[in-house]
């Protein structure tokens, strides 16, 4: 293909009138989501999740934005990146949004679009990627509104910090956990801590202000081993049925609740098996005419930090129905408790806690309705935060959204992902211009 010196000119013409036609919230909104994209497509995905490719992406946005950065290794090769937006009275407690870096693994062969590709549906203008929903979006959406605050030369009155950790999808131990418990962070003198929430089917944004605790159930059950032929009492596999379906009925109990409307899913115990394990393993399989002399199975147990009185009635429950000795029967529970000093981890979220009317007050000023406060249904690092004793809110701006988050095909509508960091603007607007005195805050830590 050739084209004369002058056509060549008539459509570089062409293009550059087209480029200057193009509202300048369009192209803004073009590189904000390309950001996005660029983050989204980093594999940062368990088992090996490439978490200094994450880090050096986000210290380039760092730079990009003036901002203070560091990179922390509290286990060798994962990588803590924390920014600081220094406010002009630095004495007043920070503000601290969290983030993690890692997503579950994906498998690629059910997904409609690469998990990785971070592509945008043009029909829907959905973006598909592992992590769109949970949580890289709230990352990027902290970057974006601070990227906005400065354009229109705000200046914050706290300090803002701004912290991607790793390891929050294996329990945050080497990453949340570590941070938080480490002198640095009580140096950052944090009054407030924003984390992950989940999205909503409907129009109102869900703020959260605490968490269930998790439990891991493991029943193991005994019994002789028969021919595959025999009947018999009181086999390993017949007496782990019998527990298994005992727990599918307060399974099913709990479930009916929240499908009547009269409690929240954060608000029961949920119960989920993980694994079974039982069978004499074959070079093609298992071995068809023999009985097991051991089998077992895994349960997910969440506890609302609202009902101790529950929880205790749960282990009886499992001691005396679910695995008892009488059937040949043991049980191991792991438990990550949530408590400190006596005191349940929950966030105030009534007029005791100025940090929730302001969270509030600016999600409507952005045009966003509100659900009534929650209680997460899983964990996230929030929890390694209120056990230092200081409010931690999960929020995640994405509303008439499905929740995917580890599903296949999840994505995020790139429409709710620009709204979002509109409503992160004018909450970090709200949270860094507050006068509370550090007292009233104080106070509310000791409501914790």
């Amino acid at each position: 293909m050739t084209m004369s010196f002058n056509g060549f000119h008539r459509l570089y013409y062409i293009i550059s009138i087209a480029l200057l036609l193009q509202p300048p919230s369009a192209i803004a909104g073009d590189s904000i989501l390309s950001r996005f994209q660029q983050y989204l497509q980093i594999n940062t995905s368990h088992p090996s999740p490439n978490y200094h490719q994450a880090a050096d992406f986000i210290l380039s946005q760092a730079k990009s934005l003036s901002l203070e950065s560091r990179t922390i290794e509290f286990v060798k090769n994962k990588p803590l990146v924390l920014l600081k937006w220094t406010g002009k009275n630095p004495d007043l407690p920070s503000i601290l949004l969290n983030s993690h870096t890692d997503v579950v693994p994906v498998e690629p062969h059910k997904w409609s679009h690469p998990p990785f590709d971070a592509a945008i549906d043009p029909e829907n203008g959905n973006i598909y990627a592992r992590g769109s929903q949970d949580m890289k979006c709230v990352g990027l959406q902290y970057l974006e509104a601070i990227r906005k605050l400065k354009d229109s030369k705000f200046e914050p009155l706290r300090t803002i910090y701004v912290s991607f950790v790793p390891d929050e999808e294996i329990g945050g131990l080497d990453g949340a956990k570590r941070f938080a418990n480490s002198k640095m962070f009580d140096e950052m003198n944090v009054g407030i801590v924003l984390d992950e929430g989940l999205a909503s089917p409907e129009d109102k944004y869900r703020l959260f202000y605490a968490e269930r605790r998790a439990m891991s159930l493991v029943i193991k059950a005994t019994g002789a081993p028969g021919h595959g032929a025999k009947m018999y009492d009181n086999t390993a596999m017949e007496n782990l049925l019998k527990s298994i379906e005992s727990v599918r009925r307060f399974r099913a109990s709990q479930f009916d609740l929240v499908k009547a409307g009269v409690k929240a899913e954060g608000e029961v115990i949920s119960v989920n098996m993980v694994f079974l394990k039982a069978g004499t393993p074959s070079p093609t399989g298992f071995v068809m005419n023999v009985q097991p002399s051991e089998a077992q199975a895994g349960f997910d147990i969440r506890v609302p930090p609202i009902a101790d009185h529950d929880q205790a009635s749960l282990e009886r429950r499992i001691a005396e129905e679910w695995a008892p000795v009488s059937r040949n029967m043991t049980f191991e529970i792991r438990q990550f408790k949530q408590k400190d000093s006596g005191k349940l981890i929950l966030t105030a979220y009534d007029s005791s806690n100025p940090w929730w009317s302001l969270i509030e007050e600016a999600i409507i000023k952005a045009k966003g309705k509100i659900g009534k406060p929650e209680i997460f249904p899983a964990s996230t690092d929030a929890r390694y935060f209120r056990m230092k004793g200081i409010p931690a809110i999960g929020f995640s701006p994405m509303a008439n959204t499905p929740i995917l988050l580890h599903d296949h095909n999840e994505f995020l509508n790139k429409e709710e992902y620009l709204k979002g960091i509109d409503v992160y603007e004018s909450i970090l607007k709200a949270f860094a211009s507050s006068m509370e005195s550090k007292k009233e805050e104080d106070d509310v830590k000791v409501e914790l």
